[in-house]
C-alpha cells in the first residue's frame, strides 16, 4: 500500500492540494536575526552541500524507498541507466512509493520520482519530467532557490554555521529543509530555460525529447478531465496559456529537428 509522502515532522498529503508544511523551528536559545542572516549570506558551497545531503538523507529515511528488485526501482534504473551526470554534477535516482504525484531534483543531483507519477506516465513521459527537473539542476536554479530559502525563509531560524561546518539540525528543521527542496518555486523564465536545457539533455543522452511535451500534455489532460491536480503540475504551471506556449515551442523545435514523436 502506498504511503503519504513525508517532508516534515507531520504527514503532508499534497495530492489534494500541494505541499503546505506547517512545522516551525524551536530553538534551544534565541539567535539574533541579523547574525543569522549574515551567516546565511556567507554559506560556502561545501556548507550548502552538507545541508542538502542532510535533507535528502532524512527524506530517504522517512519515505518508503522500494528495494532494488521492486518493479518501480527496476523501471527507473532501466530508464536512467545512461544518465550519469549533468554539467559535472553526478546524478542519483530513487523512487518514493507514495500517493503524491510528483518528482523533484536537488542541487546535488539527487532525483526522486514518486511511484504515483510513474503510474500515470509512459516511459517517454516520465523521462520528460526527469529531464525538466534535471534542467533546473544543470542551470543551478535549484541551488539558487535553496540558498534563497536559507537566507530569507523560515529555515534561517534553524540554521547556523559553526567553524565552517553546517550545524546539526532538528528533525523539524530537516523536514522543513526537505520541503524547501521539494517545493522550490521557479519563475516562468526559469521554467522555460529548464524546458530547453532538459530537451537538449535528453537528446544528448539518446532520449526522445518529445517526452517532455507529452508529459505536459498528459497532466493538462488529467486536470481538464477533472482529475486532482498533482504537486508537480502545480509547481510547474502558473497558467494554462503559458503552458500551451511552452508545449508549442518544444514541439516546433522537435519538428524542425526532424525528431519523430513516439
Amino acid at each position: 500500500m502506498k504511503k503519504i509522502f513525508i517532508v516534515a515532522a507531520l504527514f503532508c498529503a499534497s495530492i489534494a492540494g500541494g505541499f503546505q508544511a506547517n512545522a516551525q523551528f524551536k530553538l534551544g536559545k534565541a539567535i539574533n536575526a541579523a547574525t543569522k542572516t549574515a551567516q546565511a549570506l556567507t554559506l560556502t558551497d561545501e556548507q550548502m552541500a552538507s545541508y542538502v545531503k542532510e535533507a535528502i538523507d532524512w527524506m530517504d529515511k522517512n519515505n518508503p524507498v522500494p528495494g532494488e528488485d521492486d518493479p518501480y526501482t527496476q523501471r527507473l534504473r532501466r530508464l536512467t541507466a545512461d544518465l550519469k551526470d549533468v554539467d559535472g554534477i553526478p546524478l542519483n535516482f530513487k523512487v518514493y512509493d507514495v500517493i503524491d504525484v510528483n518528482a523533484f531534483a536537488c542541487p546535488d543531483g539527487s532525483v526522486r520520482v514518486f511511484s504515483s507519477l510513474m503510474d500515470i506516465m509512459s516511459d517517454d513521459e516520465l523521462l520528460g519530467v526527469i529531464g525538466h527537473e534535471i534542467g533546473h539542476v544543470g542551470l543551478r536554479h535549484s541551488k539558487k532557490a535553496f540558498k534563497q530559502e536559507l537566507l530569507t525563509g523560515a529555515l534561517r531560524d534553524g540554521i547556523a554555521a559553526s567553524n565552517g561546518t553546517a550545524a546539526a539540525l532538528t528533525e523539524s528543521a530537516l523536514g522543513d529543509m526537505g520541503q524547501a527542496l521539494v517545493g522550490a518555486k521557479f519563475s516562468q523564465k526559469q521554467e522555460k530555460e529548464a524546458d530547453m536545457y532538459g530537451y537538449e539533455f535528453l537528446k544528448k543522452n539518446g532520449k526522445n525529447p518529445w517526452g517532455m511535451v507529452m508529459s505536459f500534455e498528459k497532466l493538462m489532460e488529467l486536470e481538464g478531465n477533472g482529475e486532482k491536480k498533482s504537486s508537480w503540475s502545480q509547481k510547474m504551471f502558473s497558467s494554462h496559456p503559458e503552458t500551451k506556449d511552452r508545449i508549442k515551442k518544444l514541439s516546433e523545435r522537435a519538428e524542425k529537428e526532424g525528431i519523430a514523436r513516439p
